[in-house]
């Protein structure tokens, strides 16, 4: 089993604290009406960084090393919400990266992301009548680190399927396309996907 090293190699425990104090604030700065509505989601998340186009490929070769995510959304409207994310993840030694060229990072490395997304509900618009589940498309930014730091455009989009009457509680997927800044000279730092199975509670 391979050493899970201490976050803090890669970042103070002082400044993510901040980054995501910071988020919470811009967050909260558009709540203004007594109809919005707050969102908590957490559970697990896989990597997929094997260099394919192909979202599904190799399944059987994603990261799944202490997979835990969270975020936080705020939905001020029907169909519009924005969130913020946090993500934890890792790379054993040995781990194969883009398999062109192929790449086998020699010591175990951890991965940390912060993603924004703005979020578009359209389920109503394919099943009006059907409030037990829901479509949604996201586009945001997002600050990640494997190796070195790197900044990501994001592109994705899942379904929510709500598990009680009030729509309080519910089960959510989702997949992440994450196009690194200057990909081509970023190492480990790179395009990836990123997919996500939470819980989802209303606040």
């Amino acid at each position: 089993m391979h050493k899970v090293y201490l976050w803090t190699n890669y970042f103070s425990m002082k400044k993510i604290f901040l980054i995501v104090l910071l988020a919470t604030f811009s967050l909260s700065s558009f709540a203004q009406r007594h109809d919005d509505e707050w969102r908590l989601s957490i559970g697990l998340n896989a990597i997929n960084t094997l260099g394919s186009q192909n979202p599904f490929y190799k399944p059987g070769e994603w990261t799944f090393e202490f997979p835990i995510s969270a975020a936080v959304e705020f939905k001020w409207s029907e169909k519009l919400a924005i969130e913020q994310a946090i993500t934890f993840n890792g790379f054993a030694e040995g781990t194969g990266l883009d398999e062109a060229p192929f790449q086998e990072v020699e010591k175990d490395y951890n991965y940390i992301s912060l993603d924004t997304h703005l979020k578009y509900y359209f389920g109503r618009h394919i099943a009006p009548n059907d409030d037990w589940f829901d479509l949604y498309a996201n586009a945001g930014v997002g600050f990640f680190h494997i190796d070195e730091t790197n900044v990501s455009l994001n592109l994705g989009g899942g379904v929510l399927f709500w598990l009680n009457r009030d729509r309080s509680f519910g089960i959510r997927a989702q997949t992440i396309a994450k196009f690194a800044i200057n990909h081509a000279e970023s190492g480990y730092d790179n395009n990836h996907y990123q997919y996500h199975l939470q819980a989802i509670f209303k606040l």
